[in-house]
């Protein structure tokens, strides 16, 4: 947590600079006001910091839970721990699915359970691109587990509800059914 303030002040201080500077006020400093490009550089760096201090925080969760998960490449862990028989799932195919979400920390966040199935057409409706994404890795009747890093799931806003922002969420689902 002590990185993540410290990239705050960073970012924050960043920021204000950058707003003093293009509000033609007058900064009285014995420093030059740092460039577009610097204050770019420093936002990608406290990006990738995060990204990195997320994806170790990921990797210890999956080992203290000794799941035998894969990687894609935009960062998307999964694990199909239950094989359906039906069609592998394709691009805008419309599917039901039974869901369990949950924070990195345990906190139980949605459930099927409480809202019932959610009917879904892949690649096309306004769900995490990373749900989008594990979906098409799926046959219909499959059980998975997908962790969705925060940049696949609710980026830096949460959900406005119950997912904070910059949070990964652990995904288990359960294809039900599916169709073109």
């Amino acid at each position: 947590m002590k990185t993540m303030n410290y990239s705050m002040k960073v970012l924050l201080g960043l920021i204000l600079i950058a707003v003093t500077h293009s509000c033609g006020s007058e900064v009285h400093t014995n420093e030059e006001v740092p460039t577009q490009k610097e204050i770019n550089r420093g936002m990608e760096d406290i990006n990738r910091k995060f990204a990195l201090d997320e994806a170790v925080q990921i990797d210890g969760y999956i080992e203290r839970h000794e799941w035998d998960m894969k990687a894609t490449g935009t960062g998307l862990r999964y694990m199909i721990y239950e094989n359906g028989s039906g069609e592998q799932v394709g691009k805008e195919w419309k599917v039901e699915i039974d869901y369990h979400v949950s924070l990195l920390d345990g906190s139980d966040l949605y459930s099927s359970e409480e809202s019932g199935p959610k009917i879904v057409t892949v690649g096309r409706d306004n769900i995490e691109t990373g749900l989008h994404e594990g979906l098409l890795l799926l046959h219909v009747g499959d059980r998975a587990k997908f962790i969705l890093p925060s940049h696949l799931a609710h980026g830096l806003t949460g959900d406005n509800s119950k997912i904070p922002p910059r949070s990964s969420v652990v995904y288990d689902i359960q294809l039900l059914a599916g169709h073109p």
